[in-house]
């Protein structure tokens, strides 16, 4: 391959990888794998991982855990659900797993973080709210990036 065409092609592949990667964003609470993701991008699942972590940092799995993570968040600072309807809502179907990864990411339990206070970031703009809030898994958290 050229390197003209090497280019072509992963450019190809990252516009392919956005379309798996927005796809993740809007169908998070549904039973996402990655070989149906592949699938839906033409790739096969090992290149597609391989590609996406290349792309994005973290693994499909990773990601599609935050983005549920973030939209449990969200739900369990509305009060209005129990921890078991967000579990399930978010597209989680073990109550231990949701509950175990939404700890390591944020940091404390869901039935402790529903408990919190709703203003906590009232004064913040919420564009640092939204970075501050985000989940990080602990053990994959590099140092900050420099702004």
């Amino acid at each position: 391959m050229t390197g003209n065409a090497g280019e072509d092609q992963r450019l190809r592949d990252l516009a392919l990888l956005r379309r798996a990667h927005d796809r993740i964003d809007r169908e998070y609470a549904k039973p996402l794998n990655v070989e149906e993701l592949a699938r839906g991008v033409n790739m096969s699942a090992g290149h597609f991982s391989r590609q996406f972590k290349l792309a994005y940092g973290e693994s499909v799995y990773s990601y599609l855990m935050t983005r549920r993570i973030e939209r449990a968040m969200a739900l369990l600072r509305r009060g209005d659900l129990s921890v078991t309807e967000v579990c399930f809502a978010v597209g989680c179907s073990s109550l231990g797993t949701f509950s175990t990864r939404f700890t390591e990411l944020v940091g404390v339990p869901p039935s402790v973080y529903r408990q919190q206070p709703d203003g906590i970031f009232e004064a913040v703009p919420s564009v640092l709210a939204k970075r501050v809030a985000r989940p990080i898994r602990n053990r994959e958290a590099g140092p900050a990036p420099r702004t």
